[in-house]
C-alpha cells in the first residue's frame, strides 16, 4: 500500500487491491470485537476505534472504523522507509553514531528531522487545481496539474545553509517553520494538509535510529543510489546489513520500540 501510493500502472493497482483486502479484513475484525467473538487489548487502536462513538452517541459503521484503523497502521509501516534512510545516513556519516549511542535525546530528535529533510521519501507530490487561481503572479486554471517540489524545498539554499550536507546540528535548538520542513505536509495539522501523525513518525524514527546506532554490523556491497523519479523512493537495495555480534544490546526499559533482529540472532537484515 505504501509502495504504490504515488505510482501509476501495476504497482498502483496492486496497492489498491491490497488496501481493499486489508479494509475487508479489518471490517470483519471490528464486527467480531463488537459481537464479543474477538477480544481487543484494552487501549489498543482496535479497542479504541471499535468502541468510538460520534457526537450523537452512535458507533462508527464497521467499514469506516476499518478505514480509521488502517489510517493508523499504514503510516506507521511507512516509517520503515525513513529507517532505511537513517541507516543510509549512518553508513555515510558514522560520526553521527556516538551521540545516538550515548542517548543524547536532542541529537536524536535533530537527526530524525534531518533525515526527513535530506532524504526524499516523496520527491514531489501532485494535485489538481479545484478552481481558477493564481500564485506568485502565475495563473493556474481549474483542472491544472500542480506539482509541489518537496525535494527542491528541502534543498533550497534560501531556506537551508549548505542544503546538500547532512547536518542534524541545524535542528538543535531550532523548531522549523510550518512551511519550511514539509515531508508530511505544511501548515497546521488542525486546519491544513499536514499529517497529524508527524509526531508519531518522529518518535518512532528517533527511537529506531538510536537502536540502529547501537548495532554492530557490516554493510555488504549493494546499490545504495536513491532515485528522485520514484514515489515513494528509497535506496535501490533497500538497505541490507549483516550483524557482526551474536548478542544485540537490549534497549532501555522505557524504550517503546525495538529495532533490528532479536537477541541471539545474526545474519542479513534489511529495511
Amino acid at each position: 500500500m505504501v509502495d504504490g501510493f504515488g505510482s501509476g500502472g501495476p504497482r498502483h493497482w496492486r496497492a489498491r487491491l491490497a488496501r481493499g483486502r486489508r479494509e475487508a479484513w479489518l471490517t470483519g475484525l471490528v464486527r467480531q470485537v463488537r459481537d464479543g467473538t474477538t477480544t481487543a487489548s484494552a487501549g489498543s487502536a482496535l479497542d479504541v476505534v471499535a468502541g468510538h462513538r460520534d457526537a450523537d452517541g452512535d458507533p462508527l459503521d464497521a467499514r469506516t472504523a476499518a478505514v480509521e484503523l488502517l489510517n493508523v497502521i499504514r503510516p506507521t509501516a511507512a516509517v520503515a522507509w525513513y529507517v532505511a534512510f537513517a541507516a543510509h545516513a549512518l553508513h555515510r556519516r558514522p560520526d553521527q553514531r556516538k551521540a545516538l549511542r550515548d542517548g543524547d535525546e536532542a541529537h536524536a530528535e535533530a537527526f530524525a528531522q534531518e533525515v526527513r529533510r535530506f532524504y526524499p521519501f516523496a520527491p514531489f507530490v501532485g494535485g489538481r487545481a479545484v478552481r481558477d487561481l493564481s500564485w506568485a503572479g502565475e495563473r493556474i486554471p481549474q483542472g491544472s496539474l500542480v506539482l509541489l517540489d518537496v525535494y527542491g524545498q528541502h534543498h533550497d539554499p534560501d531556506l537551508w545553509d549548505e542544503p546538500y550536507t547532512f547536518n542534524p546540528g541545524r535542528f538543535v535548538g531550532r523548531e522549523p517553520g510550518a512551511f519550511e520542513l514539509i515531508p508530511q505536509g505544511g501548515g497546521d495539522p488542525r486546519s491544513g494538509h499536514r499529517c497529524p501523525g508527524e509526531g508519531i513518525t518522529l518518535t518512532l524514527l528517533r527511537t529506531l535510529a538510536a537502536r540502529l546506532a547501537l548495532l554492530d554490523y557490516d554493510v555488504p556491497e549493494q546499490d545504495l543510489t536513491i532515485s528522485l523519479r520514484r514515489i515513494p523512493t528509497r535506496p535501490a537495495s533497500g538497505f541490507v546489513l549483516t550483524l557482526l555480534k551474536s548478542a544485540i544490546p537490549s534497549p532501555p526499559a522505557s524504550s517503546p520500540v525495538t529495532a533490528g533482529k532479536r537477541p541471539g540472532r545474526s545474519g542479513p537484515a534489511s529495511f
